[in-house]
């Protein structure tokens, strides 16, 4: 474990400006890359760390204290000093071997670099925890105990139908007490980023953010081409899901709060009491998945990288980070006791692996992974540890979890849609979109494109801010196009492993290994996938879907 509390960042910046000043050749150039590396791990990891603390408790000031500091002080000059090892090496013209596609992506990110926008990134950074602030906050009095929002959703899956619109509507009222503190925060947003793509040279914060998300192999065309696909194949196949839904608990019409409650009126999974139990039983489906998996989870476990339970003033979401320099992961999640936690939990781990099974590579920067690619490690993991939920669950509540698993998947691109074509929308319009009113209208157009079969009616005022509780859309924009082709990739996958699950697990593990040292087709390849957009590969994973669940 790293202890960020002794490192000089005075001898940091020395370290960057003997990199910057060495003449390279072929002789030193691997010494130096090595040397880099390590500068480079270190400046992440210290940041990495700064931000888990203040998610893991968001009251706590000396934590916001600390990353406060970094991002206004220290992060800045990493970013400047880096920018001047990147011209090092880039005007130097060698080739080191193995390190092609991080050559791409180093000068595509030196050619957006400017330093007017050093304390505007930061800016940005902070508005993540501010936003982060008051999500961690919302709690609501339940059963006459203050009880984080989050926990609500156990009482979603409840059978009683009124008490689940009671909790859905309690949860619902308290997000939107902060619907004008979010608002405030968006338009703070809005105008830093559009400063940022100005400063840039870009024409708008979309191009610029689509270079400094290293995408060279789609566009924003293919985008729109994959939520046509979406609406035509997947959207009357959730239709047809949702109305099979309807019909079961025998309602005029399906109200929000009917989403997550089984439809047969059983009661609800509760697979875990605690999240020990939680993490030793996932420990043992990732061992019967793979024994070296299973060992790198148990790593985690023996090393306390994990961080699980929900609780007042925890940051919300999940994730997973990594440490470089001690090449370890960290998992962070909100789980209450809901089968969704397994879920997440497996997901994480996907990302966990992908860190361990990647750091055989020499370098920090072959470790840049496209994020594309690394939601196809998680989200694979999720369907191949699936035949292994025994661990929780008797054989009639597997087939259960598995079909409501598959069933998401499937109501899940079309919010994937709604989300990334927001985004569109937002940095395509971006004057507009600093109006919040402007942006709920859009919303909820999108929404009922895309979502349609639930009756929101007296509800609009909560779709139409739907936006603001998406974290991806203020703190990360654009990414969340990644989740949709990915689980198209993962789809593919787990075709492969109804035939010869050792094989994909194999083949999987090969692809994980390669980091970011490829292009993003050739892990797709890889891993047995193809990277595509087009609705005829997504509706052979929407037929497989249909098989399994026998619709």
């Amino acid at each position: 474990m790293l202890d960020v509390s002794p490192v000089d960042f005075t001898q940091i910046g020395s370290q960057a400006r003997d990199l910057a000043s060495l003449s390279l050749n072929e002789r030193n150039l691997d010494g130096w890359l090595t040397d880099w590396s390590r500068w480079a791990a270190l400046v992440y990891e210290v940041y990495q760390r700064l931000y888990v603390a203040t998610t893991v408790n968001t009251a706590d000031a000396a934590a916001q204290e600390r990353y406060d500091h970094f991002v206004s002080e220290v992060y800045p000059q990493t970013q400047a000093d880096d920018q001047k090892i990147k011209q090092r090496l880039l005007e130097s013209g060698l080739q080191p071997a193995g390190f092609e596609i991080p050559l791409r992506n180093l000068r595509a990110e030196a050619d957006l670099f400017r330093e007017a926008n050093l304390p505007l990134l930061s800016e940005d950074l902070k508005y993540w925890i501010e936003y982060d602030q008051i999500i961690g906050a919302q709690t609501v009095i339940w059963e006459g105990q203050e009880t984080p929002v989050a926990q609500l959703q156990t009482v979603y899956q409840n059978t009683d139908r009124a008490l689940r619109q009671r909790a859905w509507e309690l949860a619902a009222q308290r997000q939107l007490a902060d619907r004008e503190a979010i608002n405030a925060l968006w338009v703070k947003y809005m105008n830093l980023r559009r400063q940022i793509a100005a400063n840039a040279g870009k024409p708008n914060y979309r191009e610029y953010r689509w270079q400094q998300q290293l995408r060279f192999d789609y566009t924003p065309a293919d985008c729109y081409r994959f939520h046509q696909a979406i609406e035509e194949v997947i959207v009357p196949r959730v239709l047809r899901n949702h109305e099979r839904r309807r019909s079961q608990l025998a309602v005029e019409t399906l109200r929000p709060w009917d989403l997550n409650v089984d439809p047969l009126g059983r009661e609800p999974l509760r697979p875990f009491a605690d999240p020990a139990e939680l993490e030793a039983k996932v420990s043992a489906m990732f061992h019967r998945v793979d024994g070296q998996l299973g060992n790198f989870f148990a790593i985690m476990r023996r090393e306390n990288m994990l961080d699980l339970a929900n609780r007042k003033n925890k940051a919300p979401g999940a994730y997973c980070t990594d440490f470089p320099i001690t090449r370890r992961p960290f998992i962070f999640m909100n789980a209450v006791g809901l089968h969704e936690d397994v879920q997440t939990l497996l997901h994480e781990g996907g990302h966990a692996f992908h860190v361990f099974e990647s750091a055989v590579l020499p370098y920090f920067h072959q470790l840049q992974v496209p994020m594309e690619f690394a939601e196809v490690a998680s989200m694979t993991m999720e369907l191949l540890a699936a035949p292994y939920l025994d661990e929780f669950y008797t054989p009639q509540e597997v087939q259960r979890a598995r079909s409501e698993h598959l069933t998401d998947n499937l109501r899940f691109w079309p919010y994937m849609a709604v989300v990334d074509a927001f985004q569109q929308w937002v940095y395509e319009n971006s004057e507009a979109a600093c109006d919040p009113a402007n942006c709920d209208a859009t919303w909820l157009r999108l929404w009922r494109r895309l979502m349609p079969g639930v009756d929101w009616s007296g509800y609009e005022e909560i779709v139409a801010t739907g936006w603001q509780r998406k974290q991806h859309i203020l703190q990360t924009p654009f990414y969340y196009i990644e989740y949709g082709l990915a689980q198209l990739g993962a789809m593919q996958i787990w075709r492969n492993a109804l035939q010869d699950q050792a094989g994909a697990v194999a083949a999987y593990r090969k692809a994980l290994a390669l980091g970011g040292s490829v292009t993003l087709p050739q892990l797709y390849a890889a891993a047995g996938a193809k990277f595509t957009f087009d609705a005829g590969t997504l509706n052979e994973a929407a037929v497989l879907i249909d098989q399994v669940l026998g619709v």
